[in-house]
């Protein structure tokens, strides 16, 4: 197909949830996972399937696509076998026989039932909003929870999980506006509806991206398996390149780094190809995290593009070794819109909008639907109408596909429907994903010598390192590697124990934990994400049979920060 004379347009969405599971038992710390595929996951994929003429790259971590089957397994086994699901706030939703009024246990739960943003998920819905306000004053000293009784637990663990429901659901479903119209008294029936309601909608996930991906409406792509930042792995220093006075952990390397990364790429790979039936011809790297060494390893497993931030970009087009090429695009004011290989890797990169995304992730939120998708083809118009040379150009809004939405009024519903529909009619924009882009509009990359290591976040690492409880992490884990290749090499495993200590390795190795780490976090997401940082460090000590280090029972980082969207999202640019 002829380049058409518009100015393409790339969505990639990314989805991920860290492992929430200790897999020693199959017990679930946090029920974020099941929540998100309720309520994003499924709306995310219905916008696509209500608009045929919509097109986005749809980027899947693998470890999330695991715990996706986990969980639609066990609500499939407690239907039909009655086995214990072993997510407690799931499971709360069908226990027989709840915790009695006023005990630890009630006020525990009702407490893990408000765990919603309090403007769009609870206020929305007056009869939950009234129970809400009940379960805040509720504290161990108080005496009013012995006035409550099991059915207020019920009413409100059961309207935890409606206001968690996408909204597409919400206006087809009749379950879910029977509920809503009930609004109290839930009976055990409903209780049990609901639960294989959740477990319809996760299972149904995996299949329907799968599908609109045969029909050629959707790019789907991953990011390595227990999603690491691969260019640390590789090589601690590299977080100097972006930033040359960062303090790093005292372990200088991580132990087969380049081992550990091409496991992560492989297995994610045997993940993908397990669930949608293809190999993924795009990555988007743990958080856009790249550098020379792992551009180089992404290519040699078979990646034909990537992308990351575009601080990245603008990094290493002030880097010495590329001031040939930056002095020309200067002087030409050409478009950087477009993508790139560096270092003779045959891999494109794409860069990430950030100011764009940055604008959907926190600022549409509190605007009406109307002018927020209206300021952004604005925007869009603008940048096509600067570009020097289309036929290479493309803008990339690229941004994680679960946690903007709940700040949106009914989860973006509006803003999502708007922004398909009005960008697929625009005369001079156009709707596609990197894999047809590179297919059909055949774009020449502009090859650069070097790219600076760096994430999507500010184009450097210190979203992940330099922090003094970062830093500790990180030696923690090297720590741990150590101790599991000295293990491996002097004790007899069997071939299935192997396999359990290297994916529980690959839980340690994940980008999450170190993200939370750092007094400018919430203390509560702090404390949820290192307490699991640190039993996944146990359990890799248990399987390796090696006593763990009596360090791992003290509590890393606290937190106490309040940073914009709870610390779940950060913008690309510094501010």
């Amino acid at each position: 197909m002829p380049f058409n004379g518009k100015m393409k347009v790339v969505f990639l969405w990314h989805m991920h949830q860290p492992d929430y599971r200790n897999i020693m038992t199959g017990e679930y710390y946090f029920p974020w996972t099941y929540l998100h595929a309720l309520k994003d996951y499924v709306d995310m994929v219905a916008h696509l399937e209500a608009q045929p003429k919509a097109r986005a790259v749809f980027n899947f971590a693998p470890i999330l696509l695991e715990q996706l089957d986990d969980y639609a397994q066990q609500i499939a086994n407690y239907i039909s076998k009655k086995e214990i699901i072993k997510d407690s706030v799931l499971a709360s939703l069908v226990e027989e026989k709840l915790p009695s009024a006023g005990s630890v246990e009630f006020i525990s739960l009702a407490k893990k039932y408000l765990r919603a943003n309090r403007q769009r998920m609870i206020e929305r819905f007056p009869i939950y909003q009234e129970l809400a306000d009940i379960a805040d004053g509720l504290s161990e000293t108080s005496s009013i929870a012995k006035y409550l009784n099991e059915q207020f637990l019920i009413d409100l663990g059961f309207w935890y999980h409606l206001s968690w429901m996408s909204e597409t659901l919400r206006r087809s479903d009749y379950r879910v506006q029977a509920w809503q119209n009930k609004g109290r008294g839930f009976s055990w029936e409903d209780r049990l509806e609901l639960v294989k309601l959740i477990g319809e909608e996760i299972g149904s996930i995996a299949p329907r991206y799968k599908a609109l991906y045969e029909t050629g409406q959707i790019e789907l792509c991953m990011s390595p398996y227990a999603h690491p930042i691969v260019p640390l792995l590789l090589d601690i220093n590299s977080a100097r390149q972006a930033w040359p006075e960062v303090t790093l952990p005292i372990a200088t390397n991580y132990a087969g780094g380049e081992a550990r990364s091409k496991w992560h790429l492989a297995q994610g790979i045997k993940t993908f190809e397990q669930h949608f039936g293809h190999k993924p011809r795009g990555i988007w790297p743990s958080e856009g995290s790249v550098s020379d060494d792992s551009l180089k390893l992404f290519h040699e497993a078979g990646f034909e593009w990537a992308a990351t931030g575009d601080s990245v970009l603008h990094n290493s087009l002030r880097h010495a070794d590329n001031k040939a090429i930056a002095d020309d695009l200067a002087e030409r004011k050409a478009c950087l819109h477009r993508p790139y290989n560096f270092a003779d890797h045959k891999i494109n990169c794409f860069f990430r909008d950030d100011g764009l995304s940055d604008l959907i992730g926190f600022k549409y939120a509190t605007w009406h639907s109307d002018d927020a998708v209206g300021d952004f083809i604005h925007h869009l118009e603008n940048i096509a109408n600067a570009c020097d040379n289309q036929k290479n150009s493309v803008i990339s809004v690229i941004m994680d596909g679960e946690n903007a939405w709940e700040y949106f009024p009914e989860n973006a519903y509006y803003f999502l429907e708007q922004l398909y529909r009005r960008i697929g009619e625009h005369p001079q924009l156009e709707l596609t994903t990197y894999s047809d882009l590179l297919d059909n509009q055949n774009p020449e990359p502009l090859v650069m010598p070097h790219v600076v290591a760096g994430s999507w976040v500010y184009g450097n690492f210190s979203t992940w390192i330099g922090d003094k409880d970062k830093n500790r992490g990180w030696d923690m884990l090297c720590e741990a590697k150590l101790a599991t290749d000295h293990a491996l090499a002097t004790t007899k495993f069997s071939k299935n124990d192997v396999a359990q200590i290297e994916k529980q390795l690959a839980l340690c190795e994940g980008s999450d934990w170190f993200w939370w780490f750092g007094g400018y976090n919430p203390a509560q997401s702090v404390s949820d994400f290192e307490y699991l940082y640190r039993q996944h460090l146990k359990n890799l000590y248990h399987l390796i049979k090696v006593p763990e280090p009596d360090y791992l029972n003290l509590v890393l980082s606290v937190g106490g920060g309040n940073p914009a969207t709870g610390g779940v999202m950060r913008q690309g640019h510094e501010q």
